[in-house]
C-alpha cells in the first residue's frame, strides 16, 4: 500500500500571527526616535485630517519625555527595520478609583504595515505597563468618524463612555481663564 505524500496544511491565522510577531519588535522609544516620532505624529494628524495641527517640535519632545522629569512615554514597533508604528502615553489619577490610570494619547500604524497585528501588540504592550504599575485602567479617545479604530477597539473589549463627553481649554482661552484666579503660592 503506497502512502500519498500530503502537503503541510495552508498557514493558519494563528501560524501567520506567530510569524508576524517574530518579525516584529515593540521596545521603549529612546531619544534618538524623536525625530521619527514626530514623523509619525504627522501622520497621524493627516490621517485625522488636521494635517496642520501639529506645532509639537523634536525639542518639545525631549525636553517632555526624555528630560529630567517626563510627562510621557512612548513604545516604537519595528518591522524588519522599520517603524511601524507609535504608542505615546502618561499617567492620570482616578479620585474614584484611588489610583493611577494610563492615558494613550496616540496609537498609531503607519498605513503600510496594517492588518499585521502591529496595533494590537502596541496597545497590548500599553496595557503590560498599566497592569505592571497598577494602573485601574487604561483609556483614550477616538474620532468618532473612524469606524475602523472603533471596532478595532471595541473587538479589544474597549467601552464607550457614553455619558461622558471631552472638555478642553486651550489657545486664548487658556490664559484667560488662569486670569480670573490668583497665582497661587
Amino acid at each position: 500500500m503506497r502512502h500519498k505524500s500530503r502537503r503541510p496544511p495552508a498557514p493558519g491565522k494563528q501560524e501567520k500571527e506567530s510569524r508576524l510577531k517574530s518579525s516584529m519588535h515593540i521596545r521603549p522609544a529612546t531619544p534618538k526616535d524623536v525625530p521619527e516620532m514626530l514623523t509619525l505624529i504627522r501622520e497621524l494628524a493627516e490621517y485625522e485630517r488636521e494635517p496642520n495641527a501639529v506645532e509639537a517640535t523634536e525639542a518639545d519632545l525631549l525636553r517632555d519625555g526624555f528630560g529630567p522629569s517626563p510627562r510621557f512615554s512612548a513604545l516604537v514597533a519595528e518591522e524588519a527595520g522599520s517603524t511601524a508604528g507609535l504608542a505615546l502615553y502618561f499617567y492620570n489619577w482616578s479620585t474614584w478609583r484611588g489610583r493611577a490610570g494610563i492615558h494613550l494619547e496616540d496609537l498609531f500604524v503607519r498605513p503600510a504595515f496594517r492588518g499585521r497585528g502591529i496595533g494590537k501588540a502596541l496597545l497590548a504592550a500599553v496595557a503590560v505597563v498599566a497592569v505592571e504599575k497598577g494602573c485601574a485602567r487604561l483609556q483614550w479617545d477616538v474620532l468618532e468618524w473612524n469606524q475602523p479604530a472603533i471596532d478595532f477597539y471595541q473587538s479589544l473589549g474597549a467601552k464607550f463612555l457614553d455619558q461622558w463627553r471631552i472638555m478642553r481649554v486651550t489657545d486664548e482661552a487658556l490664559p484667560n481663564l488662569a486670569g480670573t484666579s490668583e497665582r497661587l503660592p
